[in-house]
């Protein structure tokens, strides 16, 4: 376990681990659960499909594209939940190919009805 005070910026890192260059790793989804076997019961997104969902996210510049960095707030579930356990997915693509989802952004903006 990893111990943090409630509140304070959590910052975290995946690398792919690949001799590839032209690779590039980005956050794709990130849950959050009380219960390191069930992430689904009680969840909390701070990523869903490469969509920020939690406003203390963030994400960081790396030098490498084999580097996803990022941080988030740390928060309970609840009084009666002591711990957060994490399930993070990570897309890789093709560095350069702006038809990949790695690529894609995201938009908030909601979508209206075009009828008349």
């Amino acid at each position: 376990p990893y111990y943090i005070d409630l509140n304070q910026n959590l910052y975290l890192q995946a690398c792919l681990h690949n001799s590839d260059p032209n690779l590039k790793v980005v956050v794709d989804t990130c849950v959050a659960s009380p219960d390191p076997h069930d992430f689904n019961t009680l969840a909390y997104y701070l990523v869903k499909n490469g969509c920020p969902r939690d406003p203390s996210y963030a994400t960081f510049y790396s030098p490498s594209s084999h580097f996803a960095r990022f941080k988030f707030n740390a928060f309970e579930f609840m009084s009666r939940h002591p711990s957060v356990y994490l399930k993070c997915q990570m897309l890789v693509c093709r560095l350069g190919d702006y038809s990949s989802h790695c690529y894609q952004t995201c938009s908030t903006r909601a979508k209206r009805d075009t009828s008349s």
